[in-house]
């Protein structure tokens, strides 16, 4: 049975870089973030374990400090739980303190070196993990890019094979610097913008957001859309025709849910003269 966590005065709000934002309405008697996730949780009918997870990771590094995504593969969910920690070097939240955490459901066999100056890590959660059917054979670990005029990052994959070049990130403010987004969307090696109108990415609908990031990946490129509200959320789910018990989770609750702000962002390359979105997730904290 599904189960719901109200907000509380001691409630932190962070987007999915662990930015700190403030409410956009009344918090009392509201939904946290993680009721998306349980939701999602519950439809997939994964393993109990999922659960056990979020609450081990809450118990070992603290609440609202862990980011997760829910992803939608077209036929399917799944997640990655994101962590941050802007201390570098310095960091108290470490990689090595997570698979400490996430070793009590699964094996993990990677070596990581703690002197490198990551400042966010991620995982792939599924309910193989959870129940220890499978190893945590990836991480996904982000450096920062010196010397690009825009917040920039990169993304590694660390496996027990060595370290390869994953993802390129390019942070833009979405009020102001629309004409270098559109710019950065139109130098792809995956999308024609001669065949593909801009506006299929750049979604007007979800223009009215703080913070608009393009990613280039290796398959593929991403748009990502940060502090966008529960209205431009439920237009997301629908557009990228998400499974209808998800929907209609978020519509229902759409009081309960109106304070917060959201981050969306979908995979997407092209068939032909086609914009072919492959993945798309939408994002909160626990």
């Amino acid at each position: 049975m599904y189960r719901e966590e109200f907000t509380t005065p001691a409630d932190r709000y962070f987007n999915y870089c662990w930015w700190p934002y403030t409410p956009v309405a009344k918090v009392e008697h509201k939904f946290r973030p993680v009721n998306l996730l349980f939701q999602s949780f519950e439809l997939a009918a994964i393993d109990s374990r999922a659960f056990e997870v979020v609450e081990a990771l809450r118990s070992d590094l603290g609440d609202f400090r862990t980011v997760y995504g829910v992803k939608w593969m077209g036929n399917r969910l799944g997640w990655e739980f994101y962590f941050y920690d802007y201390k570098r070097r310095e960091r108290e939240l470490s990689i090595s303190k997570v698979l400490d955490t996430i070793r009590r459901f699964s094996s993990c066999s990677l070596e990581v070196n703690e002197r490198l100056p990551y400042f966010m890590f991620s995982i792939d959660l599924d309910e193989d993990l959870v129940c220890g059917d499978r190893n945590l054979d990836v991480i996904h670990m982000y450096i920062g890019n010196p010397g690009s005029t825009v917040s920039s990052g990169i993304s590694y994959d660390l496996r027990e094979a060595g370290t390869t070049l994953e993802n390129l990130y390019y942070f833009f403010n979405a009020g102001s610097q629309l004409l270098d987004i559109e710019e950065k969307v139109c130098c792809s090696a995956h999308v024609d913008a001669t065949k593909i109108p801009i506006s299929e990415i750049l979604r007007p609908e979800l223009r009215r957001c703080n913070t608009i990031c393009i990613a280039n990946k290796q398959h593929n490129d991403t748009a990502y859309f940060s502090g966008v509200d529960v209205g431009q959320l439920i237009f997301f789910l629908k557009w990228l025709n998400y499974p209808q018990p998800i929907i209609d989770f978020t519509e229902h609750n759409r009081a309960k849910l109106d304070h917060l702000l959201y981050d969306v962002g979908f995979d997407y390359t092209a068939k032909g003269n086609q914009l072919d979105v492959i993945k798309s997730g939408y994002y909160g904290v626990f």
